[in-house]
């Protein structure tokens, strides 16, 4: 599997989002403790839509995130967003190098690193990583979670979360859940949720109809109680059966 975005993909309006999370990422962090940054998701790969489109950033760094860590990556996603309004919202993701370089995480936090996210500072640790193929090993070891986050799911909707952002984010998991499945079969990827409901749709017709509302859901969120129902008690478990039933179920972490 080759990398899927790059620095040289990212269009003349974003160009200048580029730039300013390169510095204000050196600036909050500093080299003492931000080993590398990344970029990942729509920016690097070229399709970012102005106003609509997020900011994902992977930084890497020299020990484990604290709770201040994360306070002071919180306030960097805010500062980049005021001073780039073609950004709507984003994350940034805290890991130590320990981590992303660990056994455990080599089919999961370290192919996501040295295949969905394009390096934006410092040292490129995907060269310390394998190549990785399109097998069962890391269908398993990327999504084989998925029943682990439907109770997680349920709980967070009985307390009353917002439904827009709850289902937003379950049906991306979902989506991405499914086309994992059959992604060994297809030898072939794709981050493009409507393009992974279609792939998965190939080989599983009678539930093709139900990943394809899935990967509607997944762009934008949805208020009705009935897509909520949906994604977390008909597609939801009967995808999370299948796929331990054909993969198996991701290793535990600590």
């Amino acid at each position: 599997m080759l990398r899927e975005g790059s620095l040289s993909r990212v269009t003349a309006e974003y160009a200048p989002v580029v730039a300013a999370v390169r510095e204000a990422a050196a600036a909050a962090f500093g080299p003492e403790l931000l080993h590398s940054a990344y970029l990942f998701g729509s920016i690097p790969r070229g399709t970012a839509v102005a106003g609509r489109s997020d900011l994902d950033l992977l930084l890497a760094l020299r020990r484990e995130p604290t709770d201040t860590d994360q306070a002071t990556a919180n306030e960097l996603l805010a500062t980049l967003e005021a001073r780039c309004p073609q950004l709507n919202g984003g994350s940034v993701l805290l890991f130590s190098t320990e981590r992303l370089l660990s056994d455990l995480e080599r089919y999961d936090l370290g192919w996501f690193l040295a295949c969905l996210c394009t390096p934006l500072l410092g040292p490129d640790l995907a060269e310390r990583l394998p190549r990785y193929r399109l097998d069962g090993m890391l269908a398993r070891e990327t999504n084989g979670d998925l029943a682990d986050f439907l109770p997680r799911w349920r709980e967070r909707a009985a307390n009353g979360a917002e439904l827009t952002t709850l289902t937003r984010g379950a049906a991306r998991k979902i989506v991405r859940t499914g086309f994992t499945l059959v992604m060994p079969r297809w030898q072939g990827w794709t981050s493009d949720l409507a393009e992974s409901a279609a792939v998965f749709a190939q080989y599983y017709p009678e539930c093709g109809a139900q990943m394809l509302a899935a990967a509607g859901i997944a762009r934008t969120g949805s208020p009705d109680p009935a897509d909520l129902a949906l994604l977390l008690d008909e597609l939801g478990p009967w995808l999370a059966t299948e796929y331990v039933a054909v993969h198996g179920h991701k290793t535990p972490r600590p």
